[in-house]
């Protein structure tokens, strides 16, 4: 059957005048799920912020429990003992100036960067680079850290970053449609409790405005933000 004949019968399982409760949505996303290969599941929040202003700025980080069903490589800045650490951490690559070197001439296969604080003086070199990609190491998502060994480990386990983009909504990949439903409400779940958390206080009115899953190449199916309150809160 061809791709678009079989994204046609997916919609069709979906009620599009519906919004549904998380564990619902979950449900149907694995039940409409068409393609051979393992999809990532992603979902885009649209928040009651206005991003243009700093002070309603959401950024954060969140580490799923469930993982994020993708392997990371991870690039390690560090020197001595913390190289050895990074290293015996699990780091896919560790280096110095050899590696900003190597960056410079366009090697980019890494997904993450990591660095000690004394090596940003170093990195910044190369930041031109590093900053439009979205790999350059930041003190506020924690790969700026004397603790090397925590920081490769929780990127390897599934910790991932997001940022709400000028429309003011989030797009963040929770796992994988091979995982059970059980597993992708858990990240689904941890990634919201971050994001209520990280509510402006200058941001006024309704906070989690719409919500959609979905796969990689699957269609969209909207989700109730009262079910996501609730489920939170416990």
């Amino acid at each position: 059957m061809p791709r678009e004949k079989k994204y046609q019968e997916a919609i069709k399982k979906i009620d599009r005048t519906m919004r549904y409760s998380l564990e619902d949505g979950v449900k149907l996303l694995k039940e409409v799920h068409y393609t051979k290969f393992d999809e990532t599941v992603d979902i885009a929040i649209r928040l009651g912020v206005d991003p243009r202003h700093a002070d309603q700025m959401v950024r954060g980080t969140v580490l799923l429990p469930g993982g994020s069903g993708k392997e990371v490589k991870v690039l390690v800045f560090a020197r001595g003992e913390k190289e050895k650490e990074a290293k015996e951490a699990g780091a896919d690559f560790v280096g110095a100036e050899d590696m900003v070197e190597k960056i410079s001439q366009g090697w980019l296969e890494f997904d993450k960067a990591i660095a000690t604080p004394d090596m940003m003086g170093l990195v910044g070199k190369i930041g031109k680079i590093l900053g439009p990609r979205g790999l350059m190491p930041n003190p506020k998502m924690g790969t700026v850290t004397f603790d090397i060994a925590q920081a490769v480990q929780e990127l390897k386990k599934g910790k991932v970053e997001f940022r709400v983009e000028k429309g003011g909504i989030l797009h963040v990949p929770v796992g994988k449609i091979s995982f059970t439903v059980e597993k992708l409400l858990d990240n689904l779940n941890a990634l919201f409790e971050i994001v209520l958390k990280l509510k402006p206080s200058s941001s006024k009115g309704v906070y989690l405005k719409n919500i959609v899953l979905s796969t990689t190449m699957g269609p969209g199916i909207k989700i109730d933000p009262l079910s996501i309150k609730a489920v939170v809160k416990g």
